[in-house]
């Protein structure tokens, strides 16, 4: 029982062969089913993140993000959140692995990369709530705040919605000026923008920003169009949020995780009787929401476990398809069971070689 793992020369493989819009299209439809599944089996939802929050100089949290398929598999996603990460090490604000292990024996059976999927079902989750909930012909979208999220926030929604405009804005002008460039690949036209335009011209809008604790909001109220839709996506802090409250006031706000928005998402600011359903009894029942695209939405979109798991299993099945990741051992397996000492089961030549290099 050894473990598959999927390194970064795994996922750039599968997002090479198997194509990084097939592989989104595929955690699109992943989400929506499982999702609706879920609801349907009446499961509960993953527990809400826990984790450690890391002070100044260098603020940023480290959580980790569990679920549960009971007596086939437990997925454990342990990712960080450093908002100073591409300024001051050129790292991704977003770091973390994801952990798949067997429910009857507790062993590994998974492990990879988190950055990348992360972000891909971030993505994924709003074009899941956008399909449900924005207007059907949406074609321009805004985003406030340009950087990866942004990427796979805009290739999610072009695979659900006819949208041919983009219009952008980030508090650092660079974000924003290399962001055609790297969206180019969807031949969507992509115009610098500022908040309150945003807001009066666009069908969808995406906020992904690293604004601090207190000092949101990041979009304007005002005039915007009647059938605006929005998916809040960088809350993800007590205390962190992007829209003003006003405008929640005055839309349908669907959380993902209702119980984990209420702490962490844009639905700190609503009282629990406020807030919609959650995003697994859109995707159960999405008729019963026909009527809400032509009126102001909220996705309040703060991630949890199970899009992680089901993500997962769309990368998985990508990696075995064309034979990407590697089977190795990384759980000791003695000989002797009882025995911590015995010899590891097929060990003998990896002992030889590790005591002839030193």
């Amino acid at each position: 029982m050894d473990t598959l793992l999927i390194t970064p020369v795994d996922v750039l493989a599968v997002i090479e062969h198997v194509g990084r819009t097939e592989l989104m299209s595929r955690i699109i439809t992943r989400l929506d089913q499982g999702l609706a599944r879920s609801h349907a089996e009446g499961q509960e939802l993953s527990p809400p993140r826990g984790g450690f929050v890391r002070q100044d100089p260098l603020p940023g949290v480290t959580e980790w993000m569990p679920h549960q398929d009971i007596g086939q598999s437990i997925t454990i996603k342990t990712v960080s959140y450093s908002p100073a990460n591409p300024r001051k090490f050129g790292l991704p604000t977003i770091t973390g692995t994801v952990a798949r292990f067997d429910d009857k024996t507790g062993t590994m059976v998974a492990l990879a990369d988190g950055i990348v999927l992360t972000a891909l079902r971030t993505g994924a989750a709003s074009a899941v709530a956008s399909r449900i909930l924005a207007h059907p012909e949406s074609s321009t979208v805004g985003l406030i705040g340009a950087g990866t999220q942004a990427v796979t926030q805009l290739h999610a929604l072009s695979l659900v919605l006819p949208i041919h405009r983009a219009l952008v804005w980030d508090l650092d002008p660079g974000h924003s000026a290399s962001f055609e460039r790297r969206t180019d690949f969807l031949g969507i036209d992509v115009v610098q923008s500022d908040p309150r335009t945003i807001l009066a011209e666009s069908d969808v809008i995406t906020t992904a920003t690293t604004v601090g604790v207190g000092e949101g909001p990041v979009l304007p109220d005002g005039e915007s169009r009647p059938h605006l839709h929005v998916n809040a996506v960088g809350s993800d802090l007590i205390g962190k949020t992007e829209l003003p409250k006003p405008l929640l006031d005055r839309a349908l706000v669907i959380p993902d995780h209702p119980a984990q928005a209420l702490m962490e998402g844009e639905c700190q600011q609503l009282s629990p009787g406020r807030i919609g359903p959650g995003l697994a009894v859109l995707c159960h029942d999405p008729g019963r929401f026909q009527d809400a695209r032509e009126t102001l939405t909220v996705f309040d979109s703060t991630g949890f476990a199970l899009e992680d798991h089901l993500a997962l299993d769309a990368l998985i099945e990508a990696a075995v398809e064309i034979g990407a990741g590697t089977q190795v051992s990384l759980e000791y397996r003695p000989a002797d069971p009882l025995d911590p000492y015995s010899q590891h089961v097929g060990s003998a030549a990896s002992v030889e070689r590790v005591v002839e290099g030193h």
